[in-house]
């Protein structure tokens, strides 16, 4: 990227000392000449120079920069530097010194990017020394021994020229036994901004400062009714507690001007642990959560810092936006977890810090875009993209403002790269931090004097900051919010502010996008198992009483399954979305049918009986047992193939639902039991099951059959033979009654039988009555009602 060489605008004070060193090289040049003259070999002591020569490569003795106060000095500062000078060779070093030296000031950011890429070679240019009092000796330096070092020098005496960033090196200067001459054996350099007056135009200034994590809940919930979660681990509660990395993160952003930016992830789950939950193992088991106090006391914390301030929002669970572009997109539904993960937003923002945040901002990975991600990242409502200047480049001699229309009402916000990743890499050494922290306001302040034009600047770092890098970004941003060339300002109105006209607007072509960043990415087959999963939670939630307790955390967890902290964690990745769907296919088969065995039926029909069971907490609702027969020749049922039923099973009840069959032919059959929900999905696994038929033979019917024939006909002959010999008697009786009144006088009364007449008709009577037993059937009266039977009457026919 090509950039200006010169500054546009020099302050009179700047001018006067940029002319007292132009003199006093011209004054030197004679001296310059001469001493060009030496022969190459000859010892630097031996030609009478006393400036050390630089000895070959890095140099035996390394130096290191661990401060230096303040990061952007003014006039009548005094400019402080501390650090160390370590021996790395076999010979001690005698007559050792360690000088400031100021280089010529860098004109351009590019200078800037490689006197960093060589900042302790010794052969590189180190400038002149300030010398005299601002030095500090030592006699000598054993090898492997590590010697503290400090020098404070006013800054007039640095004699420091225009406005600009300066090359400041820490040299170490010394002999050995080998070269007993005075000599560079040390050196490593930083960056001087000089800017002592506030510029008319100052640059604007936008610093994101994300609170981002890993995913740490799972879609696993307690039973009970406040569904306590269950997390994966307990690394979250070390991360907010005192001295943690999300802890430092809100304690160092209180006191800046930045804008929040978060994942409402963390604050789901920082929210949860300030209630019961429960930490799963490395064997698998839980335990009770400790660390309500310190979740109660970082959201307080967090509450706090964020009143007043800009809140942007990212997706719920910080989707991959990349990865879902390059590969999700295919899958059915992928792009409909992306608005679920953003309708979340405000539920989550607003009820946890009582602010209302803005979800306007899409920041895909590394700000590296092409038209496939500003598509996705679009297509949740956002219109505005976080893009980064190494993605969508410019080809000026200066950096333009952030703001970028990019058609169809989307503006990319294109952060500024050399400043956002200023603070990559390993920070926890003090002397990696101090080079990090002069290296930015460099890139800073050489932005800032490029052109006389005001610029909206855009700092994205990286997402997850460690420690030591949240403290250099802290530093850096107080020292650049102090200094006299930038203002602080909101993302909202970096992304309103006014774009330069000659800045590109064209979003890169896919193949541009980095292949270190496409290796990363969640694969097509992770966006399968989402919508896998997806499917059979869709087919389970219509059967629930209650489908909140199960849609909420199993639509948040698949969220976390788009996660970008997943980006080079494929394994992870994958253990995490086989975890939730081993935990969902679980709670599918608290739902089931028992397993029969085999089932004889004897006779033309019987009932069966199939038990759904329910394990859950809840009940279950609309579903539908449906039982076929594979024969339904030998065997049908409820009349037909197959027979529905509608079930309703209570939580941790079982229910049995009984179905009617009919037999035709002896033998087994198939039969085959299925739950159904409504829509005519199918749920769970079928229980098949033979029901072995043991119909009634017709020969034995045919017996069975001509003895009860013979029964009929024998009671029918009884009662015949009874009826006639009745019959018989009334006839008799009538005649000898007849004979008495021949006899006897009118009106006289009539004898009494003998005793022997009445014994023998009371012995006749008993005889006719033992004819006659209880057993028999009953007379057929058939014939003597035709009206129909009342109700609750058993009817033969």
């Amino acid at each position: 990227m090509a950039e200006a060489a010169d500054f546009q605008g020099t302050s009179a004070s700047p001018a006067r000392r940029w002319l007292r060193r132009t003199g006093a090289l011209l004054a030197g040049a004679p001296l310059l000449a001469g001493l060009l003259q030496l022969p190459a070999a000859m010892p630097a002591d031996a030609a009478g120079q006393e400036s050390p020569q630089a000895a070959p490569g890095t140099g035996s003795v390394s130096v290191a920069v661990d401060s230096l106060s303040p990061s952007a000095p003014t006039e009548g500062d005094t400019v402080t530097v501390t650090g160390t000078v370590t021996n790395n060779g076999k010979q001690p070093v005698t007559d050792a010194h360690v000088d400031l030296r100021v280089g010529p000031s860098l004109d351009t950011r590019s200078a800037i990017d490689s006197l960093a890429k060589k900042s302790d070679d010794v052969q590189g240019p180190t400038g002149e020394a300030v010398g005299g009092k601002y030095s500090e000796k030592f006699s000598k330096l054993t090898p492997g021994v590590a010697e503290p070092f400090n020098i404070s020098v006013p800054a007039d005496e640095l004699d420091l020229g225009r406005d600009g960033v300066y090359q400041l090196a820490v040299a170490l200067s010394g002999e050995t036994a080998a070269q007993p001459w005075d000599q560079v054996l040390g050196v490593q350099r930083t960056f001087l901004p000089w800017q002592p007056e506030e510029v008319g135009t100052k640059t604007k200034t936008t610093f994101l400062w994300p609170l981002v994590s890993d995913v740490h809940m799972t879609a696993e919930t307690g039973s009970n009714e406040q569904q306590t979660p269950v997390f994966n681990n307990d690394d979250l509660a070390e991360e907010i507690s005192p001295g943690g990395r999300l802890d430092q993160m809100v304690s160092l952003g209180k006191g800046l001007d930045i804008t929040w930016v978060i994942d409402p992830d963390l604050l789901a789950s920082v929210d949860a642990m300030t209630r019961n939950y429960e930490v799963r193992g490395e064997d698998g088991a839980t335990t009770p959560g400790r660390s309500q106090a310190v979740a109660k006391q970082w959201l307080s914390e967090l509450q706090q810092a964020v009143a007043g301030k800009e809140v942007v929002a990212l997706p719920f669970g910080d989707p991959d936006l990349a990865s879902l572009a390059h590969n999700g997109t295919a899958v059915t539904g992928s792009l409909s977890h992306l608005k679920e993960a953003t309708d979340a937003v405000d539920n989550t923002v607003q009820t946890v810090l009582h602010v209302k945040p803005s979800k306007d901002f899409a920041w895909p990975v590394d700000g590296a875009v092409d038209p496939s991600i500003m598509k996705v990242a679009t297509s949740a409502g956002a219109d505005k993209v976080i893009a980064r200047s190494d993605s969508l480049q410019d080809d000026l001699s200066y950096t333009p403002s952030a703001a970028r229309p990019i058609g169809g009402g989307t503006t990319a916000v294109v952060a500024d790269s050399r400043m956002s990743t200023a603070f990559q890499g390993n920070l926890t050494k003090a002397s990696a931090s101090t080079l990090a922290v002069q290296r930015f306001l460099a890139q800073s302040l050489t932005l800032g004097l490029q052109t006389g034009k005001q610029r909206s600047v855009v700092v994205a770092p990286q997402r997850m900051p460690s420690v030591s890098q949240a403290q250099a970004m802290a530093e850096a941003l107080g020292a650049l919010q102090g200094g006299n060339w930038s203002e602080s300002q909101d993302l909202a109105a970096a992304a309103k502010a006014k774009p330069d006209p000659s800045a590109n607007r064209k979003v890169p072509p896919a193949d541009a996008y980095p292949r270190s960043l496409r290796k990363q990415e969640l694969q097509r087959d992770a966006f399968e198992q989402m919508a896998s999963t997806q499917d059979k939670l869709d087919n389970f939630k219509v059967i629930l009483t209650d489908e909140s307790r199960v849609v909420t955390p199993f639509g948040r967890a698949m969220n976390r399954e788009m996660s970008t902290s997943w980006r080079g964690r494929g394994d992870a990745a994958l253990g995490y979305r086989n975890d939730v769907e081993s935990y969902l296919d679980g709670l599918i088969d608290g739902v089931k049918l028992i397993k029969k065995s085999e089932t004889k039926l004897s006779g033309r029909s019987a009932t069966i009986p199939v038990t759904v069971q329910n394990n859950l907490v809840q009940g279950v609702e609309h579903l539908e047992l449906r039982l076929t027969s594979n024969n339904p020749t030998r065997l049908k049922i409820g009349g037909d193939a197959y027979e529905e039923q509608q079930v309703t099973v209570n939580g941790g009840h079982s229910q049995s639902v009984k179905f009617t069959t009919s037999a035709n032919a002896n033998g087994r059959a198939e039969v085959v039991a299925q739950l159904y929900t409504e829509d005519g999905q199918k749920y769970g696994a079928p229980v098949t099951f033979d029901v072995k038929v043991t119909e009634v033979t017709p020969t034995v019917m045919l017996v069975i059959g001509g003895g009860v024939l013979l029964l009929v006909l024998a009671g029918f002959r009884m009662y015949t033979q009874r009826k006639r010999a009745a019959a018989r008697e009334a006839a008799e009786d009538a005649t000898a009654e007849a004979d008495d009144d021949v006899d006897s006088p009118v009106g006289a009364p009539q004898n009494p039988q003998a005793p022997g007449d009445r014994l023998k008709e009371e012995s006749d009577a008993g005889s006719r009555a033992d004819a006659q037993q209880p057993s028999d059937p009953a007379p057929d009266t058939a014939a003597e009602s035709a009206d129909p039977s009342g109700t609750g009457e058993r009817v033969d026919r």
